[in-house]
């Protein structure tokens, strides 16, 4: 069967034809390009943490989500990193400023908070508590969570850290997002990789942090870009 193609009769036929052919493909271009500019928006991602992200005695742009950003970015992600660190803060302090710390439009957070819970000797079970509400209501508003573990002191004894070290894997469990065990891995105790306290990172140190933490920087990326994909 053949189908024949009617040439317009008139000139304003063939005005109309036009006229239409190019809405058409005005359309098609707009909404190519507007799908193009949602998969090029950077994906938001905050770091919610105390001292440890904060920059505590780093020099500007030295600081762990600078340093992130900079490291997702050299890979080719399209990424904004947020500094929410507040040095000093606790689990409870995060939980308290949550809301204004995490801008609406996030789309995944890093949760690194606990630190100074385990050097004050806070209840550990307090601070389940406040980090399982941080991470639910971080879900609740769909923001993809990575949780950044921490291990107790060795000084605040055994009894503590079999009741404080575990919170960080049940919380991930529990509430199914992906967990970095220890954020200090590589780095904690190593005299040549902190600063004269002994317990913040020095520049080198965070790059040590960095390099080990990227892999799980670029799931959580990867994972935020797809959960926005499908909203």
């Amino acid at each position: 069967m053949r189908f024949k193609v009617r040439k317009p009769e008139t000139f304003s036929e063939s005005l109309f034809a036009g006229a239409w052919l190019f809405a058409v493909l005005t359309s098609f271009i707009l909404l190519f390009a507007g799908q193009a500019n949602a998969r090029d928006k950077p994906v938001k991602l905050v770091v919610l943490g105390d001292s440890l992200v904060a920059g505590y005695g780093l020099d500007p742009g030295q600081a762990f989500p600078e340093k992130l950003e900079a490291a997702l970015r050299a890979k080719g992600y399209q990424v904004d990193v947020v500094n929410a660190g507040v040095s000093g803060d606790t689990s409870a302090g995060g939980l308290e400023r949550l809301d204004w710390s995490v801008p609406e439009d996030s789309e995944a957070a890093i949760v690194e908070l606990g630190a100074n819970d385990a050097l004050r000797g806070i209840d550990p079970q307090t601070t389940h508590k406040n980090l399982d509400a941080i991470i639910g209501r971080l879900k609740a508003r769909g923001i993809t969570v990575l949780l950044a573990g921490m291990l107790a002191p060795p000084n605040m004894g055994p009894d503590y850290e079999a009741a404080f070290d575990p919170i960080y894997g049940d919380l991930a469990k529990a509430h199914d997002v992906a967990l970095y065990p220890f954020f200090l891995d590589g780095v904690a105790a190593q005299k040549s990789l902190n600063q004269a306290d002994g317990m913040h990172p020095n520049p080198a140190g965070v790059d040590v942090i960095v390099a080990r933490f990227l892999p799980a920087a670029e799931k959580l990326v990867q994972q935020a870009g797809k959960n926005a994909g499908e909203k």
